[in-house]
């Protein structure tokens, strides 16, 4: 089903994320994951790629299996880096034939060890351009559904290599413009930078919905990760604070995570948000839990 016949069914909607697993045994962890999580109904699933594509193949795997074994609609991610057109060509051509009807266009991370990555060489240098690129190919007529929905990627808190915040909403125009059908943003703590960004949108004249972007803390190593996943994550006090109480004992840091988590979810129906994204970090607890606290019926996420 096309992203925008999702999205229409159910506001707002309710998804997941996950990653591919790289061993037999955490494949095995995330369906039984996935198994968790599918009684929940989410609106669908985005999968994603990993740093310069570096997990194109477990991605297409886990896509199919996710097709092919749920009634889940799974949305891949899609990168810019170190692919070439007629790369994606064949990406895209592979999804079509498994029925895949959606794609998360992202300019994506450069390899590892590679900083001074050099964004020229390559056929995409920005998202918009791989946007571009998707909707000509849904215009080809290749798709057997009619063509791909498209989503791209929002920073309520700034994008970490874009400093300017105005030309940071003239890239994120430029996707929109290209054909993108919804945002979906990274990762916030504090949602007066996700309706501050909302706002940013509409002047802009971006009138797609936007999906706010939820990862509930669950250890202080988590923490620590997202930091670094999402350079320039900020973590109110109000956080911290509540955090720094649990001291270093897990089911605490958890508990505490999960509720700030909740809180933020609450605040953001009251505020008539279309859609939750819940990064799961392949794991059902805290999105279970986060569930249950809003009163969310099993379910809750299906039309």
């Amino acid at each position: 089903m096309h992203i925008r016949q999702i999205l229409k069914q159910r506001k707002p909607s309710f998804s997941f994320e996950f990653f591919p697993a790289r061993t037999e045994a955490s494949a095995e962890e995330l369906y039984q994951t996935i198994r968790d999580l599918q009684p929940l109904k989410p609106s669908f699933v985005s999968i994603t790629y990993g740093a310069g594509g570096g997990t194109r193949e477990l991605t297409h795997q886990l896509v199919a299996r996710v097709k092919e074994t749920t009634e889940i609609p799974p949305v891949p991610h899609l990168t810019c880096v170190g692919q070439s057109k007629a790369e994606v060509d064949q990406i895209l051509i592979r999804y079509a034939a498994l029925g895949v009807c959606n794609i998360l266009a992202l300019r994506g991370d450069p390899p590892r060890n590679q900083s001074d990555y050099d964004w020229s060489g390559g056929d995409f240098q920005y998202a918009s351009d791989l946007v571009r690129f998707i909707r000509e190919f849904n215009e080809s007529g290749r798709h057997p559904s009619g063509g791909f929905g498209i989503g791209v990627a929002g920073f309520p808190e700034g994008h970490p290599a874009t400093p300017n915040r105005l030309l940071e909403m003239d890239y994120l125009k430029a996707k929109c413009d290209e054909g993108a059908d919804y945002i979906c943003s990274q990762l916030f703590f504090d949602n007066h930078d996700f309706f501050d960004f909302r706002d940013r949108c509409s002047l802009m004249g971006i009138q797609i919905p936007i999906i706010a972007g939820i990862m509930p803390v669950t250890s202080l190593s988590s923490m620590r990760r997202m930091a670094e996943l999402a350079a320039g994550a900020r973590f109110p006090a109000k956080l911290l604070k509540a955090l720094s109480r649990a001291s270093d004992e897990q089911g605490a840091v958890e508990k505490v995570g999960i509720h700030y988590a909740a809180q933020q979810c609450s605040e953001l129906l009251a505020a008539d948000v279309d859609g939750l994204h819940f990064y799961t970090l392949n794991k059902s607890r805290a999105t279970t839990e986060i569930y249950q606290s809003l009163g969310l019926s099993i379910g809750a996420g299906a039309a």
